[in-house]
Parts: C-alpha cells; structure tokens; sequence
C-alpha cells in the first residue's frame, strides 16, 4: 500500500476481481457496510485515479484502488462558546434546546468546528464524562438524535449516563413523542394519514435517501393544519415521528409526491420561503431520573411565520 495526501492505495487483488466497491472497501478497511457507503459520499474513494461514489460498481483486478480512511471518531470536539443556540429547558440530567436552522449538530464531512456539540461543550463542560466513559462517541457527547442542518427546533441531549441509556430506550420503544410542522407542496386529500414506507440508502444516488423495499421500517403520522392555494397550492401539516430514519419526513412526503417546501435535495429551492419549512416543534418524555411525563413547545421562527404571511 502506498499513501498520498491522506489517500491510501492499494492494487486490487484478485480476491476482489468482480466484488462491488463498497463491499471491498469494507473489507478492506475493517469497516461497516454503511461506514464505507458514508466514505464513498464524503468523496474519500478513488478508481483508476478518479473519484468514484458509485458502491454498486464491481472491481476488475489490478485496478488501483485510493481510500482516504475517515478520522477517528474519538477526536475531541473543542468547546465553542460562539455558538448560537436557545436553551429552553436543563437540570442536572438533561439538556433542550431549540436549534435554529443552518446550524449542524455534531462534526461530520465538511463540518468539523462551529457546531451544537462545541456549544453545548461550552456550556456543559461535564458532557465529556459521557464519552471519556465510553457511553458515546467523543463526536456526539450526550446526543441521542438529531435535526439536519436545515431543519429547526427542539432537540433532547443527555448530560449523565443514566438520561443517555434512558432516553436511547424511549427512543427504541418510540415512547419519546416528536412533533414537527412542516409546509409541503400541493394539497393532501385526506386530513390525517400515516406513510409507513422502509427507509434507505438510495441506489441511484448515494448521498440520499429513499423508500427502498431493503430499507429500515420508517412511519410518519401526519395531520392537516390549513391549506393554501394562491401563489402556490401548499399544505400545512403536524407531523409525528414513528421511527427516527434519516431525512424520514422529508423522504416520505416526497415519496406520496408532497415535497416539503424549500426542500432542495428531494423537491425544488421555493421563491416563497428562504429556508426548508420543517421545525420541529414538540419533544416530550419521561424524565430519565423521575420518570414524569415532561413536554416542551417552540414557536415557528420568524422566517416559517413570513413565508405563511405570503401564502395568506
């Protein structure tokens, strides 16, 4: 194996002569299938000298093969006090915060510095012990799930490792209720629904999402709010997370040809409103100490509240 700028290359042997990309990769690497997927999609693969995404494609032998392996997970996240987010509620378990749009939660391809994690570190130093400890990863102190970047609103984080396994559990069992508002194009005949449609990585494009017959078991409840017709047909809608897949809301009301607007990766940039309208609105849990239902609302941003304005 030869190294080049972080690359790691390697002359295909015949053992991997017709094995598809992503399985050599794993392979190669010690890596999960969908840890090589995710090298693929940050662009860290090489073929014959080209940066190649595609895993389904299979190898011939004496191809030159470039890997540039991903960096290890337990780096230490730096605390960063600039970071700017609300905390709504906190005590010595647990941590909520409302997260505005554009900011990424924890550090991945792209997004090393400037993220929730490094605000949270700032001010929480303690959510260190969690991944000191060995609970979770040094990336993701006390984060047990997530909003993408473009989406708003609450989020739960754990500050102990008692809260962390608890609130992973409510997760499991789907007894930590998610409530969302989203505006999607066009108008939905019915006035509640429920999309139960498996979720995964799609085959056509690798960087997204997709309801797949391979995919996870994904389920989105879902009502409707209000209507609108003029400039555009959209519908507003409460949305309730069954499963927690990545990009499930955006995926399935995609899928039932209901984009959510401003969507630009699974619908179309909107001219009506600046940002994706997806907020995540609504958290509720059994206190990981007490074991009392808590719950917790935020508002739309000021910005989902114009893009309605124009609509009315």
């Amino acid at each position: 194996m030869n190294e080049d700028r972080g690359f790691v290359s390697v002359e295909v042997p015949a053992l991997l002569e017709g094995v598809r990309l992503d399985r050599a990769v794993a392979m190669l690497t010690g890596l999960s299938r969908s840890a090589a997927t995710e090298l693929l999609e940050n662009g860290s693969i090489r073929l014959n000298g080209k940066e190649t995404r595609l895993g389904k494609q299979l190898l011939t032998q004496g191809g030159v093969l470039e890997i540039r392996p991903k960096p290890q997970r337990d780096a230490r996240v730096a605390p960063d006090d600039d970071v700017a987010f609300e905390v709504v509620y906190e005590d010595d378990d647990i941590v909520v915060v409302d997260k505005p749009a554009g900011l990424v939660v924890h550090p991945g391809a792209g997004h090393v510095d400037g993220t929730m994690v490094s605000g949270l570190l700032a001010r929480y130093p303690d959510l260190s012990r969690l991944s000191d400890a060995g609970v979770c990863d040094r990336d993701r102190p006390g984060i047990v799930h997530r909003l993408d970047r473009g989406t708003s609103g609450l989020m739960v984080v754990a500050r102990t490792e008692r809260a962390y396994r608890s609130l992973v559990s409510q997760l499991s069992n789907r007894s930590l209720r998610r409530d969302y508002v989203a505006l999607v194009l066009g108008h939905l005949e019915s006035a509640q629904g429920l999309i139960d449609a498996p979720i995964g990585r799609s085959q056509r494009h690798p960087t997204k999402m997709a309801v797949t017959t391979s995919g996870k078991p994904s389920t989105t409840r879902y009502e409707v709010r209000s209507r609108y017709s003029r400039p555009l047909e959209a519908t507003l809608l409460n949305v309730e997370l069954k499963t927690g897949r990545t990009h499930q809301i955006r995926v399935h009301m995609a899928a039932i040809g209901h984009p959510v607007l401003g969507d630009d990766r699974y619908g179309e940039k909107s001219t009506i409103c600046e940002r994706m309208f997806l907020h995540a609105r609504r958290v509720e849990l059994a206190h990981p100490a007490s074991g009392v239902v808590m719950s917790w609302d935020s508002l739309l941003p000021s910005e989902l509240d114009g893009c309605l304005d124009r609509l009315s």
